[in-house]
């Protein structure tokens, strides 16, 4: 049964992935009847219903989750032997996806990543750019990018790049006519500039440290967003206060658009750290990534 069910077998996990017979049609090159038959096909013979159809989506049914769990890691197993066994004139080859937070992917796995694409043309990599936490198994993705006390304990977690620190700026007009903030909590007198955070939907605190003293500030103000460019740009503009990475802002600083305040509250934490769940062996175009992603000290 399973050889003449593969290729259906296949179809259904991409289309049960994209969610949508059209995408999945789409990255295949074939016709949304020829996948509707095959999976239909599929489940006569199975005698089992896998998808749940509806007019704008599909999701698998409960009987659909165990066939992809039952699936997926036996596919990857078997690409991983044939990524081993397979090069094409002496080149590693394949495709890897990732789920990458935006500052991450400017200022961290973008410039790392555009040498090794170059060196390894027959390696294709997707980057899905998303602020909130992503559940990388559930999106089928090979690995996140995100900070180091943002990854969970179950994951195996590679460090990509160096620690950071927050920079808490504004432009020189808003402080012509403001003081400037001598304590975190100076900042609740202060039109500031917000950020909406992705996943749990909430507005982030600012956190602060000193002398083992941590605080969390909430502020307000005129804006809220949910990407970082435009609350550069919004300080920039004179909109308020705003918390940056300090390497997106050190320039405008230097430059005199932006005026850094409570420097000696923005200690160094934990980078970015590239994670994934499995130490079993990696394929190969994946294993050189980690090695040309890794961060030496």
């Amino acid at each position: 049964m399973l050889k003449d069910n593969f290729n259906e077998l296949q179809i259904f996990l991409l289309v049960a992935k994209e969610g949508s017979f059209t995408k999945a049609a789409a990255k295949l090159g074939v016709s949304q009847s020829a996948l509707s038959h095959a999976i239909k096909g599929l489940e006569e013979r199975l005698n089992t219903r896998l998808l749940t159809r509806t007019t704008r989506s599909v999701a698998p049914t409960q009987v659909g989750e165990k066939v992809i769990a039952c699936l997926e890691p036996r596919i990857a197993d078997l690409e991983q032997e044939l990524d081993s066994l397979i090069q094409q004139d002496g080149k590693i080859a394949g495709d890897i996806r990732l789920s990458v937070s935006e500052h991450a992917a400017r200022s961290v796995l973008w410039p790392k990543l555009k040498p090794f694409l170059r060196a390894h043309p027959e390696i294709n990599v997707e980057v899905m750019v998303d602020n909130g936490f992503v559940n990388i198994v559930e999106g089928r993705f090979d690995a996140g990018v995100r900070l180091g006390e943002s990854v969970e304990k179950d994951m195996i977690a590679v460090r990509i790049g160096p620690a950071m620190r927050m920079a808490i700026v504004a432009s020189p007009d808003y402080f012509a006519t403001q003081s400037l903030p001598r304590v975190p909590n100076d900042l609740q007198h202060h039109r500031c500039i917000n950020m909406r955070m992705p996943t749990a939907g909430g507005l982030y605190h600012w956190e602060f440290e000193k002398a083992g003293k941590s605080l969390r500030v909430r502020v307000e103000g005129q804006l809220t967003f949910n990407l970082l460019t435009e609350r550069i740009d919004a300080a920039l503009s004179g909109f308020g206060i705003a918390c940056i990475p300090e390497d997106r802002v050190q320039a405008y600083v230097n430059a005199g658009e932006l005026i850094r305040v409570l420097e000696d509250w923005c200690p160094a934490f934990s980078g970015y750290y590239l994670y994934y769940p499995s130490r079993k062996q990696h394929r190969p175009a994946f294993a050189l990534m980690i090695e040309a992603l890794r961060y030496d000290e």
